[in-house]
């Protein structure tokens, strides 16, 4: 939980609407996520989990075959060739329900947009 526990609790209530075996890989994100951006506020935005530090980190969600992944348009370009095995959009990428997610690669793309962020907001 971080610093603001009315966001945490609408993120448990997000994650609690889902079939328990969803609810393990979205808790499983929320923690890879918490741990590569400490920093990060935990809130809902467009009815979904985010996480911001100096603006929106990233997004993610939950749907009937997929986990939403919402890193921006940079976070997705940045580590193309890494999600080019997954569906996908400009600012998007769909982890399948059935398989395992791609912990180091999110924990990187995470990574990757907090110091995105930081920096911008340094200029």
């Amino acid at each position: 939980m971080n610093q603001n526990g009315q966001h945490s609790e609408l993120v448990d209530e997000y994650i609690a609407s889902f079939p328990a075996d969803v609810q393990l890989k979205l808790q499983r994100l929320r923690q890879i996520i918490q741990e590569a951006a400490p920093l990060a506020e935990e809130k809902i935005s467009y009815k979904m989990p985010t996480y911001a530090q100096h603006g929106n980190l990233v997004h993610f969600a939950a749907y009937t075959k997929h986990i939403g992944f919402y890193p921006a348009p940079s976070g997705i370009l940045a580590f193309k060739e890494q999600l080019s095995r997954f569906k996908g959009a400009k600012g998007s990428v769909q982890f399948p329900l059935d398989e395992p997610l791609p912990e180091n690669l999110i924990r990187e793309i995470v990574e990757f947009r907090v110091k995105e962020n930081v920096e911008r907001s340094q200029r």
